[in-house]
């Protein structure tokens, strides 16, 4: 029998940089050269460990972190022994045995197990309801906790912790962090970083325990909370351990392979045995361990040459940056935090009002530092200064202010001419100029959906994604560049697309995707429901509601809760509401078990846990009563929050109650691009927090201010002023033509707070309150879509419409 001819290389660890490492291999034509065999661990194929913190916030599925899929493994001729680590190696005989049994031969072995987190002896550790955060299966656990427990205490506050306690928050958990350091990220922030990111985050809900030393963990059969060394004690369901991280080494240690931290390897990322080599955080490199990604990749590049038969690369550790991947959190670091001695520089830039913080450290006329907080535009270009160890002395003063400045004392856009081929532009996935360049070119890329399929440019934590579009347009001469498109389906943009459908009257769906060029028949989960919105706006009326196309909450007209129960909110016309009502409200709680009555933000009652085929009833007994919907699941208006005002308010101005509920009968039922929340405070006390509306209006003596495009959610936004009106007349004319307005001209899934500071709140005015002619023209086209949109959809359920939807499934 003839002997296979290829060389045989067994891979242990089916990880990030394992995995880059046989990719560059193939890339230099290493499949002609070896037969490749990997082992992984988990039970499933390489995915971005890096973007763990997205699939628990919810920002992407596991499916969207997945690197490389088992058809990549079969196309590529690579054995794949998922969920089946590597328990022995036998350096004599050159084989490796898996848990199962298998023994498998190599010529060469490349060693990535990655690392462990530590875990300290503290008391309790080993309860149920406590776990690390490391792999797919700790984000599973942590999922399932956040399903159905509330109280979630994150020990740990690096990046690891942080970002899960931000994304166990954005689950719906209760989340305090405990911190053994008086300061967040003391490793990679300094103090007044640290303390305008603690602030950040104490905004959004989460509690602190800082300087706090973990004395045990309690609980009887499950954890129960977190005790701390000064007494201090947090109840908790869930614990997630997230200090740090340690070379897994076991195998190798065992193997007689050399030891320090970590797997000791040379230049060449060979080890002990030459026909061994090693990458990853299991390494240690001329006496450094590794926790980021940036030097896994030049680690697996410098390991695939030499596998390939190139004898020169070497690798050689470079100065390392650390960014955050928490939504609308941005924060970099590189190299030495403060100054280090008297003869170093610190410059700082510091703006609490724009939350930004900048900071710079100066020795010898060369850049060894970078902070920045709330704008990171400038980070690579920190790193690369440093790394390049560049004398920055002729920019000094303007150095702090970004590379726009320092370099031409003007704001510019990046110098891409200028900017050498081997500039990281992608952190995450270890993506160079060149890289991109080279792909624009030889592929013909146009879109940033192209660049990222083939460079994975911009496809993790996404903050490179303005430079990589920047780049693209470079490289395209500015003719082709990348267009935000409505998704995958489609090369036209929300804008097109609205314009489209009323320049040539399309009022079907299926007639948009057959005269734009749909690339898929039926569409997909994205543009379906963008479509269904811009048709039902365009035309009143005669477009039919596609419900199909609407997300489960709209369908169903409840919102749903975590334990797959519904929430019920009957509208309160500007929180106002009666004895009848709270009387209805009451008999129903009784009659159907709800299990929680609760007043929301928004001044109504909501009834929580009620079951889907309940729904109906539900609805019925509160129609008997005159309740309606009170829209609490749609894209359209939800409440109008008033206060009290001048009808009994010793401060009020104006009949602020009275005012709310003229503008929530004037605008309920509205479908619009997100929902859209008003208040009507009745003095500048603003009581009703109107300032944080899509639109609020503030009464003062003799008049109203008209305040829009404020957000209260995770990124506040306060209102811009519009106009001081004297007529409440003139209020909900303005207020319907400015909604009307947003209707028509936003994209579909964007706040008014983004969309106004998109187009500008000038436009808005010239339109809204300068141009009556105009003005009056939305407001009309508002008043006649509400005549087809005013109807209880709740009655029209209790009639017997869309009963399918609320029929218990029958058993077979």
């Amino acid at each position: 029998m003839e002997r296979n001819p290829l060389m045989r290389l067994v891979v242990i660890g089916n990880g990030m940089a394992a995995m880059r490492t046989v990719e560059e291999l193939l890339q230099r034509d290493g499949g002609a050269l070896y037969s490749i065999t990997v082992f992984g661990a988990e039970p499933h194929p390489n995915y971005n460990r890096i973007m763990l913190s997205c699939v628990l916030a919810g920002d992407k599925s596991f499916d969207e972190t997945v690197i490389n899929t088992r058809e990549w493994y079969a196309q590529n001729g690579i054995t794949l022994f998922s969920g089946d680590p590597v328990a022995a190696v036998d350096r004599e005989a050159k084989t490796v045995t898996s848990q199962s049994g298998r023994v498998v031969a190599y010529d060469k072995l490349l060693i990535a197990t990655g690392s462990r987190p530590l875990a300290p002896s503290i008391p309790g550790l080993g309860l149920p309801g406590v776990c690390a955060f490391r792999d797919i299966n700790d984000v599973e656990t942590m999922l399932e906790a956040a399903r159905t427990k509330s109280r979630a205490v994150v020990i740990g506050g690096g990046l690891l912790g942080l970002e899960a306690a931000w994304g166990l928050k954005q689950r719906g958990m209760s989340v305090a962090l405990v911190h053994l350091m008086p300061t967040l990220m003391e490793r990679q922030l300094d103090v007044p970083a640290a303390q305008m990111l603690q602030k950040a985050l104490d905004r959004r809900g989460i509690s602190f325990f800082t300087s706090g030393q973990t004395e045990s963990i309690t609980g009887d059969g499950h954890v129960e909370g977190v005790q701390l060394g000064d007494g201090r004690y947090i109840p908790a369901d869930l614990v997630v351990l997230a200090i740090g991280i340690r070379p897994n080494i076991d195998l190798a240690k065992a193997a007689g392979l050399q030891i320090g931290r970590g797997i000791t390897v040379f230049d060449d990322m060979r080890t002990s045995d030459p026909a061994i080599f090693a990458v990853g955080e299991c390494v240690e490199h001329r006496g450094q361990v590794f926790g980021l990604v940036a030097p896994l990749w030049d680690q697996a590049k410098v390991c695939a040459s030499h596998l390939a038969g190139e004898a020169t690369a070497a690798f050689a550790s470079k100065a390392l940056a650390t960014s955050l991947k928490i939504t609308g959190i941005d924060v970099f670091s590189a190299g030495a935090l403060t100054a280090a001695d008297p003869d170093d520089d610190e410059i700082t830039l510091r703006d609490d009002a724009r939350g930004i913080y900048k900071k710079v450290v100066l020795r010898e006329g060369k850049l060894v530092g970078a902070v920045l907080y709330g704008d990171v535009t400038d980070g690579q270009w920190y790193l690369q200064l440093m790394r390049d160890k560049q004398d920055v002395s002729v920019w000094r003063e303007r150095l702090v202010f970004g590379r726009a400045i320092a370099e031409t004392g003007k704001p510019v856009g990046p110098d891409f001419a200028a900017m050498p081929d081997d500039t990281q532009i992608c952190g995450c996935n270890g993506v160079s100029k060149g890289t991109i360049c080279k792909a624009v070119r030889e592929k013909n890329l146009t879109t940033l959906a192209d660049v990222r399929a083939h460079t994975k440019a911009s496809a993790s934590c996404g903050q490179c994604t303005g430079q990589v579009e920047a780049l693209l347009a470079f490289v395209t001469g500015g003719v082709k560049t990348a267009k935000k498109t409505i998704c995958a389906c489609t090369d036209q943009s929300h804008d097109e697309v609205r314009a489209a459908i009323v320049g040539k009257r399309l009022k079907t769906m299926a007639a948009v995707r057959a005269a734009l060029g749909w690339k898929t028949p039926e569409g997909c989960q994205k543009c379906r429901p963008a479509l269904n919105y811009y048709l039902l706006c365009a035309w009143p009326g005669e477009y039919v509601d596609d419900l199909r196309s609407r997300f489960v909450n709209e369908r169903v007209h409840a919102n749903i809760q975590k334990d797959g129960t519904y929430s019920v909110i009957p509208r309160m016309w500007g929180g106002v509401t009666t004895a009848a009502e709270l009387r209805a409200i009451a008999d129903v709680a009784d009659k159907y078990a709800v299990p929680t009555v609760k007043v929301t933000g928004g001044q109504r009652i909501d009834l929580l846990g009620i079951k889907k085929d309940d729904l109906p009833s539900v609805w019925r007994d509160l129609n008997r009563a005159g309740m309606v919907s009170g829209h609490a699941y749609a894209k359209g208006l939800r409440t109008v929050k008033t206060c009290v005002g001048s009808e009994w308010c010793r401060f009020g101005t104006q009949d602020s109650t009275g005012l709310g509920i003229k503008l929530e009968k004037l605008c309920w039922g509205s479908w619009t691009p997100h929902k859209v929340k008003l208040a009507v405070s009745g003095c500048p006390r603003n009581c009703a927090e109107a300032t944080i509306k899509d639109v609020g209006i503030v009464c003062v003596e003799g008049g109203f201010d008209i305040m829009i495009g404020g957000n209260g959610g995770i990124e506040v936004r306060v209102t811009d002023k519009l106009a001081r009106v004297a007529t409440e007349g003139e209020v909900l004319e303005i207020t319907a033509a400015f909604l009307q307005m947003y209707r028509e001209e936003a994209h579909y899934l964007e706040r008014t707070a983004p969309w106004v500071a998109r187009i500008g709140l000038e436009a808005i005015r010239r339109r809204v309150i300068d141009d009556r002619t105009e003005r009056q023209a939305l407001f009309d086209r508002f008043l006649y879509s509400q005549k087809f949109a005013q109807t209880d959809p709740w009655a029209e359920r209790v009639a017997g419409s869309e009963a399918h939807e609320f029929a218990p499934l029958e058993e077979v």
